[in-house]
């Protein structure tokens, strides 16, 4: 929790599923350290490599991939850009050489079952997610660093704990819903034109509207690629059915869509009732997910494990609203952003640090300030759905089963993206002036609620559903 100047593409960053807190965030401590040791002239006298993962990163490690994530990190792949067929392959040869090649550079032994240690008893004190690098060089002398994976893809290396902060002067500085509030009145600007004003702090606006439709192209096309897949089973063990494609194929009663602009206007043509709707929201956000356990390309929003809520939502607003026009996705992907950066500097978006509330819980708020604000809402009325949606999701446990980002953390993508949707027509419906929660007092609930929460409950697999729900049901 800090005092932060956050852009929208740190909140939506694009990488490889299943976790951003303990997949993407471990890849990019992996090139961090990489990085250190060759601005340090040390990369090439190293002799030896350890990593050693703490707490959360241990406890789900597994399950959530951190393995296989620090191993491509130090190996110097891109998360943006390597092809995702590539990732097993990849680990697989490390594996069966025991050697690594840090940085693509320097060649080194290690031993994935011996070198990656899981210290499942020991955590340390900044943040549960916390992984170091020990590296031995030729000399026998010692080199380590510590990062702490801070939840949605943000790291930050131990001895730098305000590194994160953005130096950044922006226009509108905004720690608050308050403050945001604040410099709409004065300057009647709307939300997504406060955000976009704060972006040319750090880029012309034609570049933050090229970057920002490039994430809307990844997240639709993982929802394509997730109704499509043929794949008939998650893999991790528990042997999780894919649903997306079947729900998919019966509401399009068995037709086929070869391309992604086919595909939505088949969905737009085929129905507008309520019971229709609903289903397809649900299909969105469990193609997105489905696609994340299986290490599939997605969009942080703001975490990987809660990926799903937006793109449903946008989708949506989209194929449902009248929402289908560059500028309105635009929009709608700024508000959203701003409201899970003001989440992030009032409490936490890590599952480790918060529980669920702090994933699907926030994923909810900034799709349902977003779709508010985009279906002709006030700026007050954003923050009313952004507050309802948090408030009916406060003090949600992450409890994922055998560590793995299935169950119930996939059903719950769609339930986020539902009660978004309520919340938005609650607020468009409401008068936010009477309002008796204010989206700043549930930001501190919440944050005040996650300290409170047993650790058991913060992606530890330790407690509720990871301990009560036996294995190797065919329910699972």
């Amino acid at each position: 929790m800090g005092r932060e100047a956050i852009s929208v593409f740190d909140m939506f960053k694009i990488g490889i599923g299943p976790s951003s807190s303990h997949t993407l965030g471990p890849w990019k401590a992996g090139l961090l350290f990489i990085n250190s040791l060759k601005q340090k002239h040390l990369l090439y006298s190293v002799s030896h490599i350890e990593v050693i993962l703490y707490g959360s990163l241990a406890k789900t490690g597994k399950g959530h991939g951190t393995d296989i994530a620090v191993q491509l990190g130090l190996s110097g792949a891109n998360p943006e850009t390597i092809p995702v067929e590539d990732v097993f392959p990849k680990i697989s040869d490390i594996a069966s050489m025991n050697r690594i090649v840090l940085g693509g550079l320097h060649e080194v032994p290690f031993n994935p079952s011996e070198d990656i240690e899981f210290l499942f008893s020991e955590s340390l004190p900044f943040h549960p997610n916390a992984l170091t690098f020990l590296v031995t060089l030729q000399n026998d002398e010692k080199f380590a660093e510590t990062f702490y994976s801070i939840g949605g893809g943000f790291v930050i290396k131990e001895g730098e704990e305000g590194g994160s902060v953005s130096s950044k002067e922006l226009p509108f500085p905004i720690d608050h819903a308050d403050d945001l509030l604040h410099w709409c009145m004065k300057t009647g600007l709307a939300i997504h034109e406060v955000v976009l004003e704060n972006e040319s702090a750090w880029r012309p606006e034609s570049e933050t509207r090229e970057s920002l439709l490039n994430i809307w192209k990844v997240m639709q096309d993982c929802i394509f690629r997730g109704v499509n897949s043929k794949m008939d089973y998650l893999p991790g063990g528990l042997s999780v059915k894919r649903r997306a494609a079947g729900l998919n194929n019966k509401l399009l009663a068995g037709k086929e869509y070869a391309s992604l602009e086919e595909w939505k206007t088949a969905i737009k043509s085929g129905g507008s009732g309520f019971s229709y709707i609903l289903d397809w929201v649900s299909c969105f956000a469990l193609a997105v997910n489905e696609e994340n356990a299986s290490f599939g390309r997605v969009v942080t929003a703001p975490t990987n494990g809660a990926a799903g809520v937006i793109p449903a939502v946008l989708m949506y607003y989209i194929l449902f609203c009248d929402g289908d026009s560059p500028d309105k996705i635009l929009h709608f992907l700024l508000t959203a952003s701003e409201m899970g950066s003001i989440f992030k500097k009032g409490a936490t978006i890590s599952a480790a640090m918060g529980g669920c509330q702090a994933e699907i819980g926030v994923s909810s708020s900034m799709a349902a300030a977003a779709l508010t604000e985009s279906m002709g809402g006030t700026q007050r009325q954003s923050m009313m759905a952004a507050e309802i949606a948090m408030e009916h999701h406060l003090g949600m446990t992450c409890d994922p089963i055998k560590g793995l980002v299935q169950v119930p953390c996939i059903e719950r993508n769609t339930m986020g993206a539902i009660k978004a949707i309520t919340a938005s027509q609650l607020a468009l419906l409401g008068a936010p002036d009477f309002a008796k929660v204010s989206l700043d007092g549930v930001i501190k609930t919440m944050w005040e609620t996650s300290l409170d929460m047993n650790s058991k409950y913060k992606e530890t697999a330790d407690g509720g559903l990871a301990v009560n729900v036996p294995l190797g049901l065919s329910e699972c």
